[in-house]
This record gives structure tokens, C-alpha cells and sequence, in this order.
């Protein structure tokens, strides 16, 4: 069974950093993607970075690119994501999220994800 904790969110000033934290087990898919979303209110959940489980591809929205940072830490089993020059847009509830396998150029699409973490809050204040 796959479980996915997130962990590190909180209320920061624009131009501050967050580092987001993805506790993951029972995943093991070679070829999987692990990613983070985000959702605002009353706007719909939305992909901010995924990154394939063997490392070797990373992608993020625009909104975020040099910005934000995904990697993980295999021994750890746990993925993340660094935040940097927060922006009052950037405020939501921060999602993880597990794929076994994804379609190429759809790393960003929340329906290609089966798993999903309850969520982490991050607020920033302008």
C-alpha cells in the first residue's frame, strides 16, 4: 500500500524559502514519477514539478521555473521540494503525488497520478 506524507509547509514573507518534504513508502515503481501539485482556493489543483524515480528527468510549470527545486533522496525514500523567492501566488495546499508510469509530455497532469498525500499548507504573505 502506497503512502505519501508531506511535511514542512507554513505561513513565510514574499521573497522567503520553504523546503517541502514527501515521506514516501510502498512505492517502487523503476519507472514511476513522483511530482508536486498545488491547489488554491477555488482554483483547480494544478502540477508544479515532477521528477521520474531513476532521476533522470525533472519538469516544472512556468510559473515556477528557477524558482523551485524537486529532487529526492532514494535512501530516504523521500522527495522534495525547495521554494525560493516565494510569491503571494504561491500560497495553496501542496500536494505529493505517485505514478507507476506516465505518458510522455503529461508529467504535469494531475490525472495521470493514482497516489496522493493529504497536503501541506503554505502561505505567503506580500
Amino acid at each position: 500500500q502506497v503512502h505519501l506524507v508531506e511535511s514542512g509547509g507554513g505561513s513565510v514573507q514574499a521573497g522567503g524559502s520553504l523546503r517541502l518534504s514527501c515521506a514516501v513508502s510502498g512505492f517502487s515503481a523503476s519507472r514511476g514519477f513522483m511530482a508536486w501539485f498545488r491547489q488554491a482556493p477555488g482554483r483547480e489543483r494544478e502540477g508544479v514539478a515532477s521528477i521520474r524515480v531513476d532521476g533522470s528527468s525533472t519538469r516544472y510549470a512556468d510559473s515556477v521555473k528557477g524558482r523551485f527545486t524537486i529532487s529526492q533522496d532514494n535512501a530516504k525514500n523521500t522527495v522534495y521540494l525547495e521554494m525560493n523567492s516565494l510569491k503571494f501566488e504561491d500560497t495553496g495546499m501542496y500536494y505529493c503525488a505517485a505514478a507507476s508510469s506516465i505518458l510522455s509530455g503529461f508529467t504535469l497532469a494531475r490525472e495521470q497520478y493514482s497516489y496522493w498525500g493529504q497536503g501541506t499548507q503554505v502561505t505567503v504573505s506580500s
